[in-house]
């Protein structure tokens, strides 16, 4: 075991090094330009609603899993084609269920929003009406 002492310098670089993979998510990757479409769109309806701390709470989740599911998925698809750049069908396997994995963490943000959303949304038409 190596003792290593605490360094600022070097824990400031750990953050510049987790930004530039956001970046490098979110210019490499379409879905995770929806992602970010759906998140402010998200962000304003609730600003927009009102929603309780609570629902807040439940919104911040709901995304926050998406977009580590998305790179995650993104990190491992690098990975694996680092690693076999030609086809091979365990890879594959393994990035369709990485990619099922990111599918199923929308399905559940779409559900909280559905749930959280749902009711603002019918009190919003039933006062136009």
């Amino acid at each position: 075991m190596t003792n290593k002492h605490f360094k600022y310098k070097e824990r400031l670089r750990s953050f510049r090094y987790a930004f530039r993979g956001i970046g490098i998510l979110i210019q490499s990757q379409h879905n995770a330009w929806i992602h970010a479409f759906a998140t402010m769109a998200v962000i304003m309806a609730g600003m927009l609603w009102g929603i309780s701390k609570g629902e807040w709470i439940g919104i911040i989740l709901a995304i926050v899993v998406v977009w580590v599911a998305e790179a995650l998925n993104t990190a491992f698809e690098f990975l694996a084609d680092a690693a076999i750049p030609s086809f091979h069908p365990l890879v594959k396997n393994a990035k369709d269920i990485a990619a099922g994995a990111v599918l199923l963490a929308v399905i559940g943000a779409v559900a909280i929003g559905v749930m959280i959303f749902g009711p603002h949304l019918a009190e919003t038409i039933k006062a136009i009406r």
